[in-house]
C-alpha cells in the first residue's frame, strides 16, 4: 500500500477543519481511528501516534507579531503531511491538537524502533529555519510517540501523549520521549543502526525507487529521479531522509551515494533512450577528489549515455566550497552531463550560484508550490522565478506537484517539467520499467 493520508467526508472535514492550518481536529482523530479498528479484521489495528509540540511559540508571537507565529504553524503543519506522505505506507491523518501542537496517526505495522526513527527525521524536518516576512524563525519541537494497547481508547491514547509531552518541554536537550516513558527503545540504537548500515550495501538492502518526472506541455513522461530506500530486515522500510542521516553519522554518504548512483545507472541502462535519469549529488561527494572521475567511471560502465543524465545538487552541498563545486560541475557538464540546482526556494536562495555554477535546470522546492493556486503572492513569486531562468537559458522543475489545479498553474507560467503525487508515487524499478513501455 502506498502512503496515504485519510480524509473524512468532504463537507464534514470542512466543518472539522482547523481554519489556520487546514487540517482536522482531535475529533477527527477519534473517529479515524475507530474506523480503522472497526475495519480491521481482528478487530486490533496497528495505531501508532506521536504528538509534537513546539516550545517558545509565545516568544515567537511577541518578538515577531502573531502573523508571523501563525505562518509558521501553517509551514509545520505543511512539513508533516509532506514527511508522513514520503515515509508512511498505511493509513494515516494529522490533526491540530491545540496550540503549537499537532498529532500524526497511523495505521501502520512498524516496529518500535522504526516509530522511532520517524519522529527523529520528522523533529528534524520541523527544525529547520522557517522564513517570514520579518524574519528567519527556528523551531525547537518536542515529540511523544505511542503505540496503543489493543483496547485502549483514543482519550486514553491522547492523555499518556500529553503527560510525556508536558514532562518534555521542561527538559533540556531532550527530544524525544515514549509514553509510557522509555526514553529510547531495545534492540536498535543509534549505534546499532550505523553499525547495520555498514553491511547493508553487500547484503543488498538498499533499494533504488524512480519518481516519475514529466513534461507540462504535453504530459509525456520524460524521465525519473533516483531515490533510495533500506529494506531493513527487523525495522523494515526506512526512508531516504533517515538514511542519509544515518550515513552521515556514520562516514558513510560517500559510499551509500556511489552504490545508489550505480544502481540507477545500471536499471536505467534499459529505459527507451528518450528518458532521462536525475541523480542526487551530497556534499559528501563534492568534498571528495575523485568524485568526477568516479561517476564517469560509474556512467560508463553502465552504457548509459552521459547526455541523459542530470545531476541534482542542492544549496547544502554547495556551501562547502563553492570554488570546487563550480569546478567538478563543469567537468561534467563538458561531458553532456546536466546540473540542476535542486530545492531552489527552500534555503536563503544565493543568487550567486546562478552567476557562477553552470547548471541547467532549476528544480524548485515543493514550498514554492504550495500556495500558488491560492495565494497571489505564491504566483507572483514563481512568476519572477520562471522569468529569471529564462533570462539565464535555464528550465524549471517543479517538484511537489499534488493537485491538478497546481499544474495547471506551474504549466501557464512556464515551468517545463513536473514531478509529484498527482501523476505518480516513487516506484519500484519494475514498475517503472512497465510505465516506461507504456508510454514509449
Amino acid at each position: 500500500m502506498g502512503s496515504r493520508r485519510d480524509g473524512a467526508p468532504q463537507g464534514k472535514a470542512r466543518a472539522l477543519e482547523d481554519r489556520l492550518t487546514g487540517i482536522p481536529g482531535l475529533e477527527t482523530v477519534r473517529e479515524r481511528v475507530a474506523a480503522w479498528r472497526l475495519g480491521h479484521e481482528s478487530g486490533s489495528a496497528h495505531i501508532h501516534a506521536m504528538l509534537l509540540g513546539l516550545r517558545r511559540l509565545d516568544a515567537i508571537n511577541m518578538a515577531y507579531g502573531a502573523d508571523a507565529g501563525d505562518g509558521a504553524l501553517a509551514e509545520v503543519a505543511s512539513r508533516i503531511a509532506h514527511f508522513a506522505g514520503e515515509e508512511l505506507d498505511g493509513h494515516w491523518l494529522l490533526a491540530r491538537a491545540g496550540g503549537g501542537s499537532f498529532i500524526l496517526v497511523a495505521n501502520e505495522a512498524c516496529s518500535r524502533e522504526r516509530w522511532q526513527l520517524i519522529a527523529d527525521q520528522l523533529a528534524e524536518a520541523v527544525s529547520r529555519p522557517v522564513t517570514v516576512p520579518s524574519g528567519v524563525l527556528r523551531l525547537s519541537p518536542r515529540i511523544a510517540l505511542v503505540r496503543t494497547l489493543a483496547e485502549e481508547s483514543v482519550d486514553s491514547m491522547l492523555d499518556r501523549l500529553s503527560h510525556t509531552l508536558e514532562t518534555l518541554r521542561d527538559q533540556q536537550g531532550t527530544m524525544l520521549a515514549w509514553a509510557d516513558g522509555e526514553a529510547s527503545p531495545p534492540g536498535h540504537s543509534a549505534a546499532q543502526l550505523e553499525a547495520d548500515l555498514l553491511g547493508a550495501i553487500d547484503r543488498d538492502e538498499i533499494e533504488i525507487l524512480f519518481q516519475p518526472q514529466f513534461c507540462l506541455a504535453d504530459d509525456r513522461l520524460t524521465g525519473a529521479e533516483a531515490l533510495a530506500r533500506w529494506k531493513h530486515p527487523q525495522l523494515g522500510r526506512i526512508g531516504a531522509g533517515a538514511l542519509f542521516a544515518i550515513a552521515e553519522r556514520a562516514d558513510h554518504v560517500a559510499p551509500l551515494s556511489r552504490h545508489i548512483a550505480a544502481k540507477a545507472l545500471a536499471a536505467a541502462g534499459g529505459w527507451p533512450k528518450n528518458l532521462r535519469l536525475s541523480i542526487n549529488v551530497t556534499p559528501a561527494d563534492l568534498a571528495f577528489g575523485n568524485y568526477t572521475r568516479q561517476m564517469l567511471d560509474l556512467v560508463r560502465a553502465s552504457g548509459f549515455a552521459p547526455r541523459r543524465l542530470t545531476l541534482e545538487v542542492t544549496e547544502q552541498a554547495l556551501i562547502g566550497d563553492i570554488a570546487q563545486a563550480a569546478q567538478i560541475m563543469a567537468e561534467f557538464s563538458a561531458q553532456g552531463i546536466r546540473i540542476a540546482l535542486d530545492d531552489f526556494g527552500a534555503g536563503f536562495c544565493n543568487f550567486r550560484y546562478l552567476k557562477v555554477l553552470p547548471i541547467h535546470y532549476l528544480k524548485l522546492d515543493r514550498s514554492m508550490i504550495d500556495g500558488v493556486t491560492t495565494d497571489k503572492r505564491d504566483v507572483a513569486v514563481l512568476r519572477a522565478i520562471v522569468a529569471m531562468a529564462k533570462a539565464l537559458d535555464l528550465q524549471v522543475i517543479a517538484e511537489g506537484i499534488e493537485e491538478e489545479a497546481q499544474r495547471k498553474v506551474a504549466a501557464r507560467e512556464g515551468c517545463a517539467y513536473y514531478q509529484g503525487f498527482l501523476r505518480a508515487q516513487p516506484m519500484s524499478v519494475a514498475m517503472f520499467a512497465k510505465l516506461a513501455r507504456a508510454t514509449g
